[in-house]
């Protein structure tokens, strides 16, 4: 995931309906393929996704999401920023962009986990976090996580 930054805004996507997160606003990002590192996948979903070119990615932490009763994470996400890149947003099948001041970010619109993780990219610390939810509602039930690492 690659959260882009450009005075004082952040850029999130609002995922088509029918998708994985659909309806709910969230930084861009996607699935590894095979033998990618999780900077060149974040760099080639970006473009995929807003047709930017990124670049200077800075590296924030790691996430490990459970849904329902699971003992291994069902999704692992790799944080990335970036105030550094090329060419104008458009949007994708992915999603509809939107840039948002800082201070106006919709947390309430997003997964349940990002207001607790996001504060912390957005003041460049890394962090290491896990996140269960409910797997039939996707409500947050339970987190760890850990700042300054």
């Amino acid at each position: 995931m690659c959260h882009i930054m450009k005075g004082g805004r952040l850029l999130l996507q609002r995922k088509s309906k029918g998708l994985f997160g659909g309806d709910k606003w969230n930084g861009v990002g996607g699935k590894l393929e095979v033998d990618e590192t999780p900077e060149e996948c974040v760099r080639r979903e970006v473009y995929e996704e807003t047709g930017l070119r990124v670049s200077s990615l800075r590296f924030h932490g790691t996430l490990y999401f459970y849904f329902g009763d699971r003992h291994e994470a069902d999704w692992v996400v790799f944080v990335f920023s970036t105030e550094t890149f090329e060419g104008d947003p458009r949007p994708s099948e992915e999603g509809v962009l939107k840039w948002f001041p800082v201070e106006e970010i919709p947390y309430e619109e997003m997964w349940q986990d990002d207001r607790h993780w996001l504060p912390l990219m957005l003041r460049g610390e890394r962090f290491r976090g896990e996140f269960h939810f409910d797997e039939e509602d996707g409500e947050l039930l339970d987190f760890n996580l850990k700042a300054g690492l």
